[in-house]
């Protein structure tokens, strides 16, 4: 993990009591690509299961942890791709 990812993971543990998280940073994938300067890359993959997400739509989940992170995009997230389940 990248001093990054552990920020996210933090925010992330704090907000929901995941079972599980795992938080990728593939910045470096990205080298180069638009809005990856201002950003320090910040391409992340968030996988996470918490039981606050049952019965929840997807776009719903997605829409709470994008909350969780808000002040991270721009300074810190280029771009998140969010993998979340309750079970």
């Amino acid at each position: 993990m990248t001093a990054r990812s552990d920020k996210i993971h933090k925010i992330l543990t704090q907000a929901f009591k995941p079972k599980t998280l795992q938080v990728e940073d593939e910045s470096w994938k990205h080298a180069g690509h638009a809005g990856a300067k201002e950003s320090g890359g910040g391409h992340f993959v968030v996988h996470i299961t918490a039981e606050v997400f049952s019965g929840k739509p997807p776009i719903a989940c997605h829409r709470m942890i994008n909350k969780a992170l808000k002040d991270e995009f721009g300074p810190m997230i280029h771009a998140l791709s969010i993998h979340a389940k309750s079970k």
